[in-house]
């Protein structure tokens, strides 16, 4: 997993009504806003997911709007990033075991999918629970597994604001772990 650091620039707006009502300082109101809408981003197709910022800084140069009598201020930041790449390797965990594949969850990717077809030598079987079974090596991968894979594909999603992974265990030292 390859963590980047990267300054990102934003604006954050100030209601003076909110400070008095919040009893706390200028750069403390800033820096609460500032990460609840780190929060709603998820993650981006040139930064990959945002996983904390780690250096703010607030520009002191701010405007106001006379009308709504808010206080627009200009903050640059840093922030530690993950970006998946295709050939990274991960681990993850099988979230979800169904006849076509499997789904897994690696930190804050949610959504991987290493299919029937990147599986060579797996079979499905329901015993009591769903599984992919490999009788030549005597190992299974069933919900909860811990399962070392390789990104073979991955496709950014709009919508959703994160990344779809496709995975493959068709490699040496690559399965359950």
């Amino acid at each position: 997993m390859v963590f980047l650091e990267v300054e990102v620039n934003r604006v954050v707006i100030v209601d003076p009504n909110d400070l008095l009502r919040l009893n706390i300082s200028l750069r403390k109101y800033m820096t609460i806003r500032l990460l609840s809408k780190i929060g709603r981003w998820k993650a981006s197709t040139k930064h990959g997911y945002y996983v904390t910022p780690t250096i703010l800084n607030f520009d002191h140069d701010s405007r106001g709007d006379w009308l709504t009598r808010e206080v627009i201020f200009k903050v640059s930041f840093k922030c530690t990033t993950m970006k998946p790449c295709k050939g990274e390797i991960f681990i993850g965990t099988i979230d979800k075991v169904m006849r076509h594949g499997i789904f897994l969850k690696c930190g804050p990717i949610q959504n991987i999918f290493l299919s029937e077809k990147k599986m060579k030598d797996y079979k499905f079987s329901i015993d009591e629970q769903p599984v992919f079974v490999n009788m030549n090596r005597g190992t299974s991968m069933q919900e909860g597994t811990k399962v070392r894979f390789k990104v073979f594909d991955l496709k950014w999603i709009e919508s959703e604001k994160e990344f779809h992974v496709l995975a493959t265990i068709e490699a040496h030292f690559l399965g359950p772990i």
